[in-house]
């Protein structure tokens, strides 16, 4: 595949890209995008930025790339079969198909090579792949779990992880970080620089483990080894922020009561769970939030 020689990026990445942004190129909004990011500079909270965002989509308009009434996406500007902002596009989209013209809506050549030239541009490591699926030996210190905990692959060969099925991982001084997302109870992985170039393109470590897992069942890996606990549903904003403000009030900092669960969140949680002889690994659901009687 061009894009794979071009950039380093296999192609079962773009593919799981591609289905995680627009199920496929089947559907990538129907929203024009100039309308939409000029309602969104008119908010205050973020207006600079999307006052940008619209002055680029009207370049991209202006050099010929796409006709008005064609540039549609979601709510928020993205747009195209991998959803680029319109200063990603600025940056990054290819015409690849030599028509003079990059088109991300219509022609799958431009839209694969600018995907790809973007992950290059985020850093991607041609010779690395995401994470793996792994098994965390007996008494784990989960306060050892996290992005912002990296350390080589090799020392946590020495505390006793292995790949899902109890293999031997490679002893090698490559950083690494070990996630829990769904708690101890879940599935554990360890996440390489390529974990940290996909959450480039969005900042969720969900969205992240989606893209890694969907590339290699592309790939033919088969599913989950340990499996998924039970979904409990989504935590709403407003309890999460209830959690927040019920660990600073017993002294446990979770950094700035936002509802959103990020490391200083899970930290404090872990110190909580540790202090009460409970497994601590950070993980946030709602029985967590009933038993500190969050508000």
């Amino acid at each position: 595949m061009l894009a794979q020689r071009r950039y380093g990026v296999p192609a079962r990445y773009l593919v799981a890209f591609w289905g995680l942004e627009t199920n496929f190129g089947s559907y990538y909004g129907r929203i024009p995008v100039p309308d939409a990011l000029a309602t969104l500079a008119c908010d205050q909270r973020r207006s600079a930025f999307f006052t940008d965002e619209l002055l680029a989509a009207l370049r991209i308009i202006d050099a010929g790339d796409i006709e008005p009434e064609r540039m549609v996406g979601s709510w928020a500007g993205a747009m195209g079969n991998f959803q680029f902002l319109p200063s990603v596009f600025l940056r990054h989209a290819i015409d690849a198909d030599g028509d003079g013209r990059r088109d991300l809506w219509q022609s799958p050549e431009d839209a694969i090579l600018s995907a790809g030239n973007f992950l290059q541009a985020l850093g991607w490591q041609p010779e690395l792949r995401w994470g793996r699926e792994i098994r965390l030996p007996d008494g784990f210190d989960y306060a050892l779990a996290g992005r912002d905990r990296r350390r080589p692959l090799v020392e946590w060969v020495e505390l006793g992880i292995t790949d899902a099925w109890s293999r031997p991982l490679p002893r090698l001084d490559l950083p690494a970080a070990v996630l829990v997302p769904a708690g101890h109870e879940g599935p554990a992985f360890i996440v390489y620089e390529n974990f940290d170039v996909i959450m480039g393109w969005n900042r969720s470590e969900y969205y992240a483990l989606a893209v890694g897992r969907l590339a290699d069942r592309i790939a033919g890996a088969g599913p989950l080894v340990s499996g998924l606990p039970e979904d409990n549903g989504p935590l709403r904003r407003e309890d999460v922020k209830g959690l927040q403000q019920a660990l600073a009030a017993a002294g446990y900092d979770p950094g700035t009561p936002d509802g959103i669960v990020g490391p200083a969140t899970r930290r404090a949680v872990s110190a909580w769970q540790r202090d009460r002889g409970l497994v601590a690994d950070g993980h946030v659901d709602q029985q967590l939030i009933t038993a500190l009687g969050a508000p």
